[in-house]
């Protein structure tokens, strides 16, 4: 009797101690999940704390737009027309008819003043400046105002109407100059912060976001152009133009250039590349070129194909177009270097350079990273039959 109620007490302890042991052992593993979620929170929190570092802010900052645009209003500049300038002029018959990308897109002429009155920002601090070739117009000549209220005369020292980039000199030294980054590290989403005088209000700041990349020219509206855009939706109105368009950090990544009248947030942006190469060519050169073939395409994708079979039935027929993609040339400028090259009406161009092209933005890239009078081959489709060209590319002509 006795054995059997020293065993039923020693089977009782052992339950109650492998009861308080699964108990502690519980408790030990839900502390531990909470150790954890506690620590994984501080070394976010800590992460937080350092990305705020790395956009310089201290306690003294309201926020990054404000240390951005500290940083940068002091380059950006209002600049006026001192010669009433005239309407810029169309585009060249010669661009419009050769080099057409694509046919039935709006037409847009971007926030041109009749006041020659819009943006710039200072390039070096010997009083180089960058802005919109459509803010100068035609003067020689313009106004150009500090954000310190000083006024200078400046000289404008080129003009590319292609890109629409122009360049201004004034006479000044010691001046504050802006930061360049880069457009081609970009990554949509990215916030976006716009500096200029839209409407007359000099030093106005707007900030969003980078919406889209490489907007082709023609689907801006502006098809006499070329570039490829950054696509914004912070504020840009009339007057903006010639601005910078900054990232986070202050750098500025773009020039800012474009609105579409027909659409609420939608602003457009040269990249800081193209401006910068440009501006660079027409201080040393006076002048920016430009590659150029000859040709007037087509994209055979689902609406190329179906534009060609209503307005060139013939040529539609003759083609195999239910497989076949590229870019179609519809036409050869005379004497030009696709001319001499034996390009010809009908060959469906599948690689220019190293680029196999689907558009007509692939082929007008393509050239425009060529050299002028540099070999440049090009993979065509002639009537069935795969050929290799070369050609040279001529400077667009003036």
């Amino acid at each position: 009797m006795l054995n059997q109620s020293f065993r039923q007490w020693s089977l009782y302890t052992t339950f109650l101690i492998l009861g308080g042991s699964l108990g502690f052992l519980g408790h030990a593993y839900w502390f531990q999940r909470q150790l954890n979620a506690s620590l994984q929170a501080y070394g976010e929190f800590r992460q937080y704390e350092q990305s705020l570092a790395e956009l310089d802010l201290n306690s003294d900052s309201v926020n990054f737009i404000a240390e951005a645009v500290k940083t940068v209003g002091p380059t950006v500049v209002r600049i006026d027309a001192l010669d009433q300038p005239e309407a810029l002029a169309s585009p060249t018959p010669l661009f419009k008819k050769f080099f057409q990308l694509e046919e039935g897109l709006p037409t847009f002429d971007g926030d041109r003043q009749p006041q020659g009155t819009g943006s710039g920002f200072i390039l070096s601090s010997n009083g180089q400046l960058v802005t919109n070739a459509h803010v100068v117009g035609n003067s020689s000549k313009v106004k150009v105002t500090l954000k310190d209220g000083q006024i200078f005369e400046g000289k404008v020292m080129g003009v590319d109407k292609l890109t629409d980039i122009a360049v201004i000199k004034i006479e000044a030294t010691g001046l504050p100059t802006a930061k360049l980054g880069r457009a081609a590290s970009l990554t949509p989403g990215e916030w976006a912060i716009a500096i200029g005088n839209p409407l007359g209000f000099d030093n106005s700041v707007t900030v969003g976001i980078v919406s889209a990349l490489d907007r082709p020219s023609a689907q801006v509206g502006i098809p006499d152009k070329r570039v490829r855009f950054i696509q914004t939706d912070a504020a840009i109105n009339p007057g903006n133009s010639g601005g910078p368009l900054l990232n986070v950090r202050g750098e500025v990544i773009g020039l800012n250039t474009a609105i579409r009248a027909d659409g609420q947030g939608l602003g457009f942006a040269i990249p800081i590349e193209t401006a910068q190469r440009i501006a660079q060519q027409l201080f040393t050169e006076g002048k920016a070129t430009h590659p150029y073939l000859g040709i007037r395409m087509l994209a055979l994708d689902g609406e190329g194909k179906n534009r060609l079979r209503e307005t060139l039935p013939t040529l539609a027929e003759e083609l195999d177009l239910h497989q076949e993609t590229g870019v179609l040339v519809i036409e050869v400028a005379p004497d030009s270097p696709a001319a001499i090259a034996n390009i010809q009406e009908g060959d469906i161009l599948k690689q220019v350079g190293e680029q196999p092209v689907l558009t007509a933005f692939d082929v007008q890239d393509a050239v425009e990273r060529s050299s002028i009078g540099a070999d440049l081959p090009i993979d065509l489709k002639r009537r069935g039959t795969m050929r290799q060209l070369t050609v040279q590319p001529a400077e667009f002509p003036s």
